[in-house]
């Protein structure tokens, strides 16, 4: 297992790194940081921009080879990412961007998971009868809801409640509260203004996992080993579980393994609904903005999360598939 893990990193950190250096180029293609300062009053001169651009190694005055290696060079020997058109470090944007987001997304896709996966298992042992019907029924709704959709209704639905209780119970914007200081203020701050995007994700990310996992447990649920062990005298819910379950949970754990990249930057849409300045936000920003080092930046930590959901899947199959073997 150790030396299949250790291949495993080897040739992902190859690709991370091919992936990263093509990304710079492609970056510098397509990206233009000069722009930024185009508009300003009084208008700058192109000569005068290229100038204020050199500190910050953006400059078309330097070689595209040169800038490449030196920007390298500085990610290599001081993991110094770089800086923006306007100055501002890349390193402190991920540095504090990450977090935001592992706060809105983690908790929402864990619970979004296990709840999607109970009813999963809800439904399928209860095929054609009533409390499927009901969860089939909500779990297409789920899956063609758009967020923004939900986001409205939810956000409807906070404040009317903040209106009849008085008081702001559910923050609408943001993702904490200046001035708050103490360590419950801060969580209970906290939560008040995860509850609303959390619900959100929730509604649109559950019925995923409950629909795969239906269908698949449906599928082991017929096979000759369950059906082996019901004549054994395993009751039904006892051979789902120690049988069927295990199997159909493979795909299904490599389905919420290959969702970690999402959960830093796959929340556009939410983190601009509820202004949460997460990885998602920043990705809009830095090519609105024409950050060449924060695009490369958000692609290099995305290249690492897939990375990492690729590695947790083949655990997952490891743990959960006891005919697998890995040397």
């Amino acid at each position: 297992m150790i030396k299949y893990l250790l291949r495993q990193l080897l040739a992902w950190f190859i690709r991370i790194f091919l992936a990263i250096n093509i990304t710079y180029f492609v970056a510098n293609i397509f990206l233009d940081p000069s722009a930024n300062y185009v508009e300003r009053r009084p208008p700058i001169s192109p000569e005068r921009i290229q100038q204020m651009l050199e500190p910050y190694n953006l400059s078309h005055n330097e070689p595209l080879l040169h800038r490449w290696w030196d920007w390298l060079t500085g990610v290599v020997t001081r993991w110094d990412w770089g800086l923006s058109p306007i100055g501002g470090s890349v390193n402190e944007q991920i540095a504090f961007r990450v977090g935001v987001s592992a706060q809105l997304m983690l908790g929402a896709t864990i619970i979004a998971f296990i709840i999607g996966v109970a009813l999963g298992v809800y439904s399928a042992s209860r095929q054609y009868k009533l409390g499927d019907r009901v969860v089939q029924v909500a779990s297409i709704i789920g899956l063609n809801t758009s967020i923004v959709v939900v986001a409205l209704v939810v956000v409807f639905i906070a404040i009317q409640a903040n209106r009849s209780l008085g008081w702001t119970l559910f923050f609408v914007t943001g993702s904490g509260s200046i001035g708050v200081e103490g360590f419950g203020p801060m969580l209970v701050d906290k939560l008040q203004h995860l509850v609303l995007p959390s619900i959100c994700l929730i509604f649109i990310s559950w019925a995923s996992y409950t629909m795969l996992q239906r269908s698949l447990l449906l599928d082991n649920i017929s096979a000759d080993y369950v059906r082996t062990a019901r004549a054994k005298g395993l009751p039904q819910a006892v051979a789902i579980r120690r049988h069927a379950l295990r199997t159909s949970m493979i795909p299904v754990m490599v389905s919420f393994a290959f969702s970690i990249p999402g959960i830093f930057t796959g929340a556009m849409l939410s983190e601009n609904i509820f202004a949460w300045n997460g990885m998602g936000r920043y990705m809009v920003t830095t090519i609105y903005g024409n950050d060449i080092h924060g695009a490369v930046a958000v692609a290099a930590f995305s290249s690492l999360m897939v990375a990492i959901g690729a590695v947790l899947s083949d655990l997952a199959v490891v743990w959960l598939d006891p005919r697998v073997r890995v040397n």
